[in-house]
C-alpha cells in the first residue's frame, strides 16, 4: 500500500535544509508509517540578493511563497525560520508548534579583531538587519555599517573577499551548519538584543487540517512556545516588524517569564528598552503589557518615524 508523503515546505538554503531534515527526522517516528518529504520552494528574498530586506517590504520575502504551497494544498506543514514569520497571520494559516530553541544571540565575526570592543573608529561591518545596525550604532557610533545580503556561506565569504572588519550573524545558524569556529565572539545581550523568535524554528500548517496539527503539535518545546509567544504579542502589539528595529530577550523559569524588549530609531541614536515578567501560562499578556511599557516610555515616538 502506498501511503501519501507528509509534505514539509522549506526553503533551499543550505540553514533551511538543515531545519527541515532536524524537523523530518523528529516528524518521522510520529507520522510513520508514512514517509516524510521535503518539498523546496523558492521565495522572493532567495530569488533577489541585490537589494535590502527593507526595501523589498520586509517581513514575509521568506515565507509568502511557502504559505502560498501550504494555502494551495502542495505541502502539509511549512518549516520556518521563526523569526523570518509575520506576526499577523494568513487566513487559513496558523503557527502551530516550535520544537526547542537554539542559540539566540548576535556574534562578531572577524578575521582581523578579537573583540567588538578591538573595533577601530570607522571600521566597517557588515548586516542585512535594521536591528543590528540600530543596535550596533547605539553602542558604537563611530562604526561604518553596510548591507550584506546572501546565506550564511555567502557572508562568510564576502567578509574576506570585500575584506571587511567584520559581519554579524546569527549564532543558531553557525552553530547548526557546524561552522562555529568562526564566532570570533557573541555579542552582550545587554546591548545587542536578538531578534523575535531569533533561534527558534516555527512549524506553520492549514488551521483546518487537524492532522498534521496533531503531528506538529507533538514536536512543541513548551518553554520555547511560550517564549516565542510572548514575543511575537509584544512586536504585533508594537506594530513593527523589519522596518523598525526591535529587539527582544525571553527567559522562563519557575513558572515566570520575563520579557525584554527595546525600541530604537534606524540610526541607532535613540533607544527605549524595558523589561516586564508574568506568569508563563499567559505569555501573550506578558507580551502586550511589555508593549504598552514601551509605548509610554516613548516608543511610540519612535515607531511613527
Amino acid at each position: 500500500m502506498n501511503l501519501s508523503p507528509f509534505r514539509l515546505g522549506t526553503r533551499g538554503s543550505q540553514l533551511a535544509l538543515w531545519q527541515a531534515h532536524y524537523i523530518a527526522d523528529r516528524l518521522r517516528p510520529v507520522v510513520e508509517p508514512r514517509p516524510v518529504e521535503l518539498v523546496i520552494i523558492d521565495t522572493h528574498g532567495d530569488l533577489i540578493q541585490d537589494r535590502p530586506l527593507a526595501a523589498m517590504g520586509g517581513f514575509g520575502v521568506f515565507t509568502k511563497a511557502i504559505q502560498l504551497a501550504l494555502l494551495e494544498n502542495r505541502v502539509d506543514a511549512a518549516v520556518h525560520s521563526l523569526k523570518d514569520l509575520p506576526t499577523i497571520l494568513v487566513e487559513g494559516l496558523q503557527l502551530t508548534a516550535t520544537p526547542p530553541r537554539g542559540p539566540i544571540g548576535d556574534v562578531l565575526v572577524s578575521l582581523k579583531y578579537r573583540r567588538f570592543t578591538d573595533l577601530p573608529a570607522g571600521a566597517v561591518i557588515g548586516t542585512s538587519s535594521l536591528r543590528r545596525r540600530a543596535q550596533v550604532l547605539n553602542e558604537r557610533p563611530d562604526l561604518t555599517l553596510i548591507d550584506l545580503r546572501g546565506n550564511v556561506e555567502t557572508r562568510l565569504r564576502k567578509l574576506k573577499d570585500q575584506e571587511l572588519d567584520g559581519i554579524i550573524l546569527a549564532e543558531a545558524g553557525l552553530h547548526r551548519l557546524g561552522l562555529d569556529r568562526h564566532i570570533t565572539e557573541v555579542l552582550d545581550p545587554k546591548w545587542m538584543l536578538p531578534a523575535v523568535g531569533q533561534g527558534a524554528i516555527g512549524l506553520e500548517c492549514r488551521s483546518d487540517d487537524s492532522e498534521s496539527i496533531h503531528f506538529l503539535e507533538a514536536l512543541t518545546d513548551q518553554a520555547t512556545w511560550h517564549a516565542v509567544l510572548a514575543e511575537r504579542s509584544m512586536l504585533a502589539a508594537l506594530g513593527g516588524g523589519c522596518l523598525v528595529p526591535i529587539g527582544t530577550s525571553t527567559r522562563v523559569a519557575n513558572g515566570t517569564l520575563t520579557l525584554r524588549g527595546t525600541v530604537l530609531t534606524p540610526d541607532g541614536k535613540r533607544r527605549i528598552v524595558d523589561t516586564h515578567a508574568g506568569p508563563s501560562e499567559k505569555p501573550l499578556n506578558v507580551g502586550t503589557e511589555l508593549a504598552a511599557q514601551l509605548l509610554t516610555a516613548g516608543a511610540r515616538e519612535l515607531l511613527a518615524g
